[in-house]
């Protein structure tokens, strides 16, 4: 199975990104996690970003609060699809990340989740990875039921007896 990258611009990041670690264990997708700045390493970084389809990755995640560029300095850089975590800060509540990953300019695509969205990043890229890998897809497919069936239980107890 191809691997998924998880660049984080510092490691202040990495609480936010234990929700993206715990959901790609639990479906058994190897990962790798670096951390990268697009201000402080952008060589490092653009080289990471080059190499990674050789290196195995089909997906790279990228996270990122403040003036989040790191996403789109990595998508310049590759044709893997880049999954930005717009990360919250406490200047403008994660808004100025949010801003910073979803603008891009044309030609360079990143897909964007929510504020603090590691759990949804890594689902994503669960979901990309899955289209060439059908283990993965009927485990995803598991999830999905097992998520409907809590809120169908949630459902009936909250109606009375």
């Amino acid at each position: 199975m191809k691997k998924v990258a998880v660049i984080m611009g510092s490691d202040s990041d990495l609480p936010a990104l234990r929700p993206c670690f715990e959901t790609l264990m639990a479906l058994s997708i190897p990962y790798e996690a670096h951390v990268y700045s697009a201000h402080r390493t952008p060589a490092e970084a653009a080289a990471f970003a080059r190499a990674a389809s050789d290196n195995g990755f089909a997906v790279i995640i990228a996270a990122a609060g403040k003036a989040a560029h790191l996403a789109g300095a990595l998508a310049a850089q590759t044709v893997l699809p880049i999954i930005g975590i717009p990360i919250k800060s406490d200047a403008l509540d994660g808004l100025d990340a949010l801003l910073s990953t979803v603008q891009m300019p044309p030609g360079i695509p990143v897909a964007v989740v929510a504020i603090d969205g590691a759990k949804n990043a890594a689902l994503l890229a669960a979901q990309m990875i899955a289209l060439s890998d059908a283990a993965l897809y009927d485990k995803l497919l598991v999830l999905k039921e097992d998520m409907r069936r809590q809120v169908l239980a949630k459902d009936a107890a909250l109606k009375p007896v």
